[in-house]
Order: C-alpha cells, then structure tokens, then sequence
C-alpha cells in the first residue's frame, strides 16, 4: 500500500505556502476629509497590494468634529459592536488651541469606549486649507497631543503632505476648493495608514489609484521620511498571540 505521508506533506507545504493573513477590521470615524474620494477603500486596496489585507468600515459625516461624532451617537454604537482592530478618530485641522482642547478631550473620551471594545485607538492627522498653511505646525502638534493623550497611534498624514511638496512642489494634492484632497492627495494618506497600520513599507500604488510613476514615487518617499522621524510613533496591529517578526517602525505615543 502506498503510504500517504507525502501527499499530506504536499498538502501540508501547499497549505501554508498560500496562507493569506488574517483581514483586520479597521473604522475610520471623521468627516469628509475621511469620505472624500473614499480613502478607507483606498487604504484596503493598498493593503491588500502588500499582501496585508484591512477590512475598512466609517462613520462619517460632513463638517463633523469628534464632539459633533460623540453626541450623534453613531460612531459610538459602531465602537460598541465590538470586532475592531483599531478605531482611527479624525476631525479638521484643530490648530487653534481651543480646538486643541476639544481634539484631545473628545480623543480620551471615545478611546475609554475603543479599549472597551477591545480595540486601538488611532488620530489621522489632517491639514489645512491652502488658505491657511501656517497652521501646519500648529496642525501636526494637535493631533500628536491627542495621541499622546491617549497612548495611540498617531498617523502623521499632513506631516507627509509637507514631505511631499519638499520632494515635488508641484504635486496637486489639495483638491478644487483648496482644502479637502485630490485623490493624489488621498493616496499619501492612505500610504501613511496603511504603513502605521500594518508596519509594511509600501512599495507602490495599486493600478486602480490615478498616479504617474514620478507621482507614485514621491507619496512613497514622502511617506518614508516622516517614517524616519524619531517623534513618528508607529505600532503593528497583529492577531492576537502573533509574534512580531520584523522591527517596528518606531516607537508608540
């Protein structure tokens, strides 16, 4: 009789040769800088694209703040039904300090409901309007202070737009009223999520994200030098009982 023991062995080897990892469930709760040109779809194609796949859901709404989000109620509801990954919280620019303020307060009360759940909490750090780009700095210190408030995971996207015009000044990444993105402008954000999300270093953009080849090239070095910065905290969201196999990216705030 023919022993069975290397085709089980094929199997076996064939098995774990195609094992895909496990999709982790990621809500975006923000306004339109979220919805616009759907970056949370935008985000899932590039993940899937480097072979880490994100199941991406939101609740978002237009000219929302996350007090706005706190007392409609959705998004709560949305946190409480549990089965999430990470919960990335995202409201406007918040360079003035009495934004700051409402940024950071409303940061700490929806990540006590997101650690119920038994999720992370993410901030996605937006940008100004053209209008207004000295508040920049003022932008990028508001939502590294609300992660930091409640140890998350700070996604440094209008630091990579700052990047990015260093590298290419031309490259449109606003869209046609000045503030919400281009969907250049949707494409670095998402490379910035997808990286702090899954510590994976994106290598490109899909085939269905609009971008030349120079294009491409500058959202990813431009993601990769706010990668490099030691003040950039980044975490892997891994299964639970996954071993980390590869550096992190860097520390966590």
């Amino acid at each position: 009789m023919m022993s069975t023991m290397p085709v089980l062995l094929a199997l076996l080897a064939a098995a774990i040769g195609f094992a895909q990892p496990t999709p982790l469930r990621v809500l975006f709760v923000g306004n339109s800088l979220t919805y616009a040109n759907d970056l949370p779809g935008i985000v899932s194609a590039i993940a899937r694209a480097e072979g880490h796949p994100l199941i991406c859901e939101m609740v978002a709404f237009p000219d929302v703040s996350l007090e706005d989000h706190w007392r409609r109620g959705e998004a709560r509801a949305a946190i409480a039904r549990g089965g999430w990954h990470t919960v990335i919280l995202q409201q406007g620019p918040s360079a003035l300090m009495e934004s700051r303020a409402l940024l950071v307060e409303y940061a700490k009360r929806f990540d006590r409901d997101i650690r119920k759940s038994g999720a992370s909490t993410a901030l996605y750090m937006v940008w100004p309007s053209r209008q207004r780009r000295a508040d920049f700095p003022g932008t990028s210190t508001s939502y590294a202070a609300a992660a930091r408030a409640v140890g998350g995971l700070l996604l440094p996207v209008g630091d990579a737009w700052r990047e990015a015009w260093r590298i290419d000044a031309g490259l449109a990444l606003y869209g046609p009223d000045g503030f919400h993105p281009s969907k250049l402008g949707s494409a670095l954000a998402a490379i910035v999520i997808v990286e702090g999300l899954t510590g994976r270093v994106v290598r490109g953009l899909p085939p269905d994200v609009p971008a030349t080849a120079s294009e491409a090239a500058a959202l990813v070095a431009a993601a990769g030098a706010v990668r490099a910065r030691p003040q950039v905290f980044a975490r892997f969201l891994l299964p639970a009982g996954q071993a980390l196999t590869r550096p992190a990216l860097g520390p966590k705030i």
